[in-house]
Parts: C-alpha cells; sequence; structure tokens
C-alpha cells in the first residue's frame, strides 16, 4: 500500500469511500462530493431509487419492497456493485463525461489502516468499475494528516485520531510514515448505540433511527463534561405499548452510556504510544494529538481525552473531510517530500 507522491499527482480524482459519508475529490476542481454512503433499492426490480442524503431520509420509513443499504462498512467496500451504482449516481453524468474524456484515468483512494488484501482490491475493483485504468491506495491516517496540516514529512512525532463511524485509527507518523498504529472497532456508530440501549434498558423507549446524533449533540452544549442541563426531554416509542411516549433523560446516566465504549479508544491510545520510540513520545508531550473524523466533534470527547493522556488535543478545522483533502494535495502537488541525498565517501 506504499505509493510515491509522484505516482499520486498523476492521478485525475481521489475518492475517500467511508462508512459513513462518501467524497470526491476532483483534481485541479476540488471536493465535488459530500453524501451519505447510503443506497435506496427497489428489491422488486433491482432499480437505485435515491442515494446520498435522500437514501438516508428513506431510512426507517420505507415500505417492504425498497431497502436502504449501506455498501460501505468500517471503510471497506463490502458490496461492489451496489458501491459502483451508488458512485456513479453522486458523481453524475456531467462530471462522468469529463473524467471519460481523460487518457487512462487514474484514481487514488484512502483504504483503512493495515487493510487486508481482500479490503484492498474491493475499494480498487470499486473505482476500476467507474473506467479508472490504474487505482492508487493511500493510508487514511496518512492522508488525514496531510489533509488537517501536519508535518508528516518531518523527522517530528505526530500523531492523529481518526474518528469514523465504524472504527477509530490512533497513529504516530513521523518522516512521511507511520512508525506506530492501531486500529480500534469503536467509531460512532458504537457510541449511538450505547445510547440506544441505554434508553432501551432503563426507560423502555425506541428512538426513531435517525434521532440519535442529534440527541448525543443536544445532551448539553459540553457533552461528556459536567457542565450543561440535568435533564433532556427526549421523544420516542413505548417499547411494550408501541405508542409515543416523552421522558425525561439524566444527562449524567447518557455520558455514562456514552463513557464506556469511548474507553476501548483509550485503550487503543495507550497501545500506541506503549509502542512508540522513547524520544517521539517527548515530541508529543509538547505537540500534542490531532483528532479529525465526523465523530471528532462529539462535544467533550477532546477534553475526556486531554484529562487521561495529559497531552495537548486539538480537533482539526474540518475534521470531517480531512482524508479526501489530504489526498487532493497530494494529487495536485501540494505536499513536498523531504530530500535525503545519499552520502558519499
Amino acid at each position: 500500500m506504499t505509493v510515491s507522491l509522484d505516482q499520486l499527482r498523476r492521478c485525475h480524482v481521489a475518492v475517500d469511500l467511508g462508512a459513513a459519508r462518501t467524497r470526491v475529490f476532483v483534481k485541479g476542481v476540488g471536493l465535488v462530493v459530500d453524501e451519505p454512503s447510503v443506497a435506496a433499492v427497489n428489491t422488486r426490480t433491482g432499480a437505485l431509487i435515491a442515494v446520498g442524503e435522500f437514501a438516508e431520509r428513506m431510512t426507517g420509513r420505507t415500505p417492504a419492497y425498497i431497502r436502504v443499504v449501506r455498501p460501505v462498512n468500517g471503510g471497506t467496500v463490502v458490496d461492489i456493485d451496489m458501491a459502483q451504482r451508488m458512485l456513479r449516481q453522486l458523481i453524475g453524468e456531467k462530471l462522468r463525461r469529463t473524467l471519460r474524456r481523460k487518457p487512462r484515468l487514474r484514481a487514488a483512494a484512502c483504504v483503512p489502516h493495515d487493510a487486508d488484501p481482500l479490503a484492498q482490491r474491493a475499494a480498487t475493483e470499486t473505482l476500476i468499475g467507474l473506467g479508472a485504468h490504474r487505482v492508487e491506495l493511500v493510508d487514511t491516517l496518512i492522508a488525514a494528516a496531510v489533509g488537517c496540516g501536519m508535518p508528516v514529512e518531518r523527522p517530528e512525532a505526530t500523531m492523529i485520531i481518526v474518528c469514523g463511524a465504524a472504527t477509530t485509527q490512533v497513529a504516530v507518523l513521523s518522516m512521511g510514515a507511520i512508525v506506530t498504529a492501531d486500529r480500534v472497532p469503536v467509531g460512532g456508530d458504537a457510541i449511538d448505540h450505547a445510547v440506544v440501549q441505554h434508553l432501551r434498558q432503563h426507560h423502555e423507549l425506541m428512538l426513531p433511527s435517525q434521532s440519535v446524533r442529534p440527541l448525543q449533540l443536544a445532551l448539553s452544549g459540553n457533552g461528556l463534561t459536567q457542565q450543561g442541563p440535568e435533564s433532556t426531554e427526549i421523544h420516542g416509542r413505548d417499547v411494550a405499548t408501541g405508542l409515543a411516549r416523552s421522558v425525561q433523560v439524566r444527562t449524567a446516566a447518557v455520558r455514562d452510556a456514552i463513557h464506556t465504549p469511548l474507553t476501548a479508544v483509550l485503550d487503543g491510545i495507550g497501545r500506541v504510544l506503549r509502542d512508540c520510540p522513547p524520544d517521539l513520545v517527548a515530541d508529543l508531550v509538547d505537540r500534542g494529538i490531532m483528532m479529525v473524523g465526523g465523530s471528532a466533534r462529539l462535544p467533550g470527547l477532546d477534553q475526556m481525552l486531554r484529562n487521561a493522556t495529559g497531552m495537548p488535543v486539538n480537533i482539526a478545522e474540518r475534521p470531517d473531510v480531512c482524508s479526501v483533502l489530504g489526498l487532493g494535495a497530494m494529487l495536485e502537488g501540494r505536499m513536498e517530500p523531504m530530500q535525503l541525498d545519499p552520502l558519499t565517501d
């Protein structure tokens, strides 16, 4: 999965196929697609009904013959055919015609750290099905670090946490490469599931499928911290009767429920720091940790990591699009590698 910057500069388009959102960057144009990785299919005819934002709004609201699917899970394509169909619709006919005019179209794609060969092949075949003659794969950790402006090409330690929907990736980088990294199977979806389970077990309340993340963010302006209202009114469906019901939920209890899956993230950070050379850990005490990814915006998460590690924790300016913007910077030659001239005797 090691690819040179010269190879990336020959690419025309960069794709970040995430479990939550799909993003496409076109060289010389910029970010052209930023939509949910969702498609709605008519199971009777096999026809694609909707993709992206509109398909996500259909979740839980469709008749039996319409199925809402997510062809990407944890940054890995699990349904190549559906991912290709979804991408074609998201990109649009006009942009597809523009890309087809490129001689021997090349594409770059983000893949999770330590992705197995099957996951790498699935990403490659997805883009080849869209007309790419060659596909370059880049580690999501490096792309995200470049996208948020970290000096990854220098001989200095930089630590990044990519908070995705299905996984959280933690790494220490130096001289343009990953020194040590870990991938934790806990992300924004696990946090949502913890909130759902808490309300079901303690309040016998079921939430609509699309209301978990707004609930999680609305608990208080400071999220995982102690400031904010003591309780929040939540609307849902009674588990026993099926009727609509509202309950007052203590925000402290929900914070505890959210805190449980986040302990796995803290364990992953601890493993990375233990495997990291002491000199690089000393650099991190001053530079701290950079958080990217959609789940990095969970209020109070940065403060929780700051308290647990004792290091500065910062959130990128645009954490959700750092990976694809980093790929775009590589495509457009805005990242210069450090030159190491061989010594002569």
